[in-house]
């Protein structure tokens, strides 16, 4: 099974809406294998958004991003990375589908809601970003067989 990073942004928190978006993964058949609240510091947004660092718009994220905690989820399941961002929507609510996350709570570019790895490559960097090994879970789910054929969870 794939596992891939989601981050409840400080806006989602605030706003009431961490119960809602992690009942969306749930209910599509993902599920958590890791989940905490916390804040965010300089050390750890730094490295987290190293690729943004040279930015302008840079310590607008950062502050955003240290304006309340965050939830931090390991979301685990086939295709975890690419159905996470497909649940997920654009980085710009506003242009995000409704039905999205992003295109049903959002209406910001920087302000929405979560942050997603992605690749499955980046989502194991940033997993260990942000959990240790002894925080993430792995545990048999009764409902499995009903949510992945036989043949899908031989390959998986």
């Amino acid at each position: 099974m794939e596992r891939t990073l989601v981050i409840l942004k400080p806006g989602a928190v605030i706003r009431g809406l961490a119960g809602e978006v992690i009942s969306r993964f749930e209910k599509k058949g993902l599920q958590i294998a890791g989940l905490k609240m916390m804040r965010l510091d300089d050390a750890v947004l730094d490295e987290h958004y190293a690729h943004l660092k040279d930015k302008p718009f840079f310590p607008r994220i950062k502050a955003s991003m240290m304006a309340a905690p965050v939830i931090v989820c390991c979301v685990e399941g086939l295709d975890a990375v690419s159905v996470v961002r497909e649940m997920t929507g654009c980085t710009n609510c506003r242009k995000a589908p409704v039905g999205t996350i992003r295109g049903d709570f959002g209406m910001s570019m920087q302000e929405n809601v979560v942050h997603t790895s992605d690749s499955p490559e980046n989502a194991v960097t940033e997993l260990a970003r942000f959990f240790k090994e002894d925080e993430i879970f792995t545990y048999d789910n009764p409902l499995k067989p009903f949510r992945y054929s036989s043949d899908e969870m031989s390959n998986g």
